[in-house]
């Protein structure tokens, strides 16, 4: 063989991955910076974020059921914003605790939120009145229904179906074409969409009773009376004085706003946005059957039953539209949802000669032909695209995204909607469970063990010992480089379970070097020299070697996928230090070996450590 190949791609592998730690993505700062990994809320301490869960409607807590799948739900989103091994638990009937390392502030600010997608048809829209004409809206994060992949159609395309996001006045149209989609990508007979009337009135519950009664006797029974008879929206701007009779319902809170019917929601000219309609409680506008009020930029949508839910979304991927340079949320429907979508969009695209769903996009866009689209998170208006095709295939939501919120968006999708929904209560700073005093008894542990082993190596094997003991350093560095670049990459914090588990690879590794020179002896044993017993051994134990490893690997990779929280890091650490061990095994120790083996010193009985292997041949060879 030639070692110097080994040991140069190893050389290789090393500035690789240390070019990565001290100049890759993320690294900044001094020398010392640059080599810290990431340590886990058990060593650093971090932040702690607390989210209630709202009551169900009969005043009972949710079920545990519930909140367990939200507690599931809520650490699928923690992980996928790269905070690895976060502790997410319910505390108590109502609470669900997320505690993750370092500052997490920004990062914790939306886990808890519902993710309930709603698409839904604008039927009416107007403006927040006297608050739009005092302060203009600005562009905010608005959305175009399109293929993905799609390109700007020509004058002379046939097939230049697109949608147009035009969600306000002050918001011009963001597009583009689309393309003929595949056969594979139309359902073959698609979902008829149901009629505007399909939508089922809310349910007037007795405390809905209870509190309209009480909302008619704080704004007055004439206001009352004028809200009831409304059948379409009062323009403030047009005639400012038009609102007086409804002033009354400007003093309004948003739970009591919510106990309107969302055609007085919309209708009243004195319900705005910002202070009411903005401030219902989480769920408000849920129901998937039922038509809601919901605003955008300052304007007020009156917005169809649900034709397409979050359900319906196979999966989200947030992409760079190399296009129009801006990140996209790319969607996927299911089969079904594929047919719903379609139905959806040809709906809009095709409105019936009835339908006000046209007026209400001029309303919001000057120059609109087609109807608009809600897309609805929760209370927000995310987007309002003009239909301006049948959609057929793959969509995305586009607008004035970021990688970060594109991603943030899209793995809400992604994980579903929890299925309670939470209000922060608090976040705060918790200090470390254990700290650093414990780091230092853990890396010390590491140490000593390194070290006997070490010391065993020598006083037992003496010149390979060090074989043993350069081994070991070389597996420190490589599995310490990659603790730095995965903290950086994919958010693995160190713990002390990892640090347990990089301790127990330690005797793996030692048995890997057993085994070897133990089979090095065999082969002396039986009247080789030490020269070719070196090959003849690596190859009868190189099996074993593997064997062992891919089993200690096989046990970390099962234990990884069914536990949770600290134990998912011991198995993680074991599997990666013993991967990087067998690294070591073929690209230094084998080669390493065969170098020595063309040495006076190895050849030496008292030197190389095989000297009762040696001295018990030679005694063999005088009997004979």
């Amino acid at each position: 063989m030639h070692p110097g190949r080994q040991l140069a791609v190893l050389g290789l592998l090393f500035v690789i991955l240390y070019a990565l730690v001290f100049f890759g993505a993320g690294a900044k700062g001094s020398v010392t910076d640059r080599l810290q990994p990431k340590l886990g809320l058990d060593l650093v301490g971090g932040t702690q974020a607390t989210y209630v869960a709202s009551l169900a409607s009969n005043g009972q807590p949710p079920p545990q059921t519930s909140m367990e799948e939200a507690r599931k739900i809520i650490d699928q989103r923690v992980n996928a914003l790269g905070v690895a091994e976060a502790e997410v638990v319910v505390e108590g009937n109502r609470n669900i605790v997320v505690s993750v390392a370092g500052e997490a502030d920004d990062q914790l600010k939306n886990v808890g939120q519902a993710a309930q997608m709603r698409f839904r048809k604008v039927l009416k829209a107007t403006g927040d009145n006297a608050a739009v004409a005092a302060n203009p809206p600005t562009a905010n994060p608005s959305a175009s229904a399109v293929p993905s992949g799609s390109a700007a159609p020509k004058p002379s395309s046939s097939t230049g179906a697109k949608a147009t996001a035009k969600p306000s006045a002050s918001t011009g149209g963001q597009g583009g074409g689309e393309k003929a989609p595949s056969p594979s990508a139309t359902p073959s007979a698609p979902a008829p969409a149901p009629s505007a009337s399909a939508a089922a009135p809310a349910p007037v519950t007795a405390d809905i009773k209870e509190q309209r009664a009480a909302i008619e006797k704080k704004v007055g029974a004439a206001a009352w009376a004028a809200a009831e008879k409304l059948k379409d929206p009062v323009d403030l701007q047009t005639d400012p004085t038009a609102g007086i009779p409804f002033k009354a319902f400007g003093t309004l809170t948003g739970p009591e706003v919510n106990a309107l019917t969302p055609e007085m929601q919309f209708n009243v000219p004195t319900i705005g946005c910002a202070e009411q309609l903005d401030k219902r409680p989480n769920g408000a506008i849920d129901a998937i059957d039922q038509k809601v009020v919901a605003c955008q930029s300052g304007a007020k949508m009156y917005l169809d039953a649900a034709k397409v839910i979050g359900k319906d979304i196979d999966t989200a991927t947030p992409q760079l539209d190399q296009q129009q340079g801006q990140w996209v949320v790319s969607l996927d429907f299911t089969s079904e949802g594929q047919a719903k979508w379609t139905a959806l969009t040809r709906e809009a695209f095709q409105p019936a000669a009835d339908d006000s769903c046209v007026a209400a996009a001029q309303a919001l866009s000057t120059g609109a032909t087609h109807c608009l689209v809600a897309v609805v998170l929760d209370k927000t208006v995310i987007s309002a695209p003009e239909i301006q095709g049948v959609l057929t295939g793959q969509s995305q939501i586009t607008g004035q995204f970021n990688a970060v919120t594109a991603k943030e968006l899209a793995d809400q999708i992604k994980y579903g909607a929890l299925p309670v929904t939470f209000e922060p209560a608090a976040t705060q700073s918790v200090s470390a469970t254990l700290g650093k005093q414990q780091l230092e008894a853990g890396l010390l542990a590491a140490a000593i063990g390194m070290g006997l082993v070490a010391i065993y190596a020598f006083f037992y094997y003496r010149l390979l010992g060090t074989v043993i003991f350069l081994s070991l350093i070389l597996s420190g560095l490589l599995t310490f480089g990659a603790l730095v670049v995965l903290g950086r990459t994919t958010g693995f914090t160190l713990t002390l379970a990892g640090i347990a588990g990089f301790i127990v690879s330690l005797g793996v590794a030692a048995d890997s070097f057993v085994i070897y020179f133990e089979r090095l002896k065999d082969e002396i044993h039986e009247g080789r020299s030490a020269r070719s017993a070196v090959p003849r051994a690596w190859v009868r134990a190189r099996r074993t070697i593997i064997s062992a490893n891919t089993i200690t690997i096989m046990a970390a990779v099962v234990l990884y996928i069914v536990s949770i929280g600290a134990v998912k890091g011991f198995a993680f650490a074991l599997g990666l230090s013993t991967i990087l061990d067998l690294v070591v095994v073929f690209l230094f120790r084998h080669p390493i070996m065969t170098m020595f083996a063309n040495t006076r010193a190895f050849m030496s009985p008292r030197v190389s450590g095989l000297g009762r292997a040696m001295k018990r041949v030679s005694t063999d060879v005088k009997e004979a």
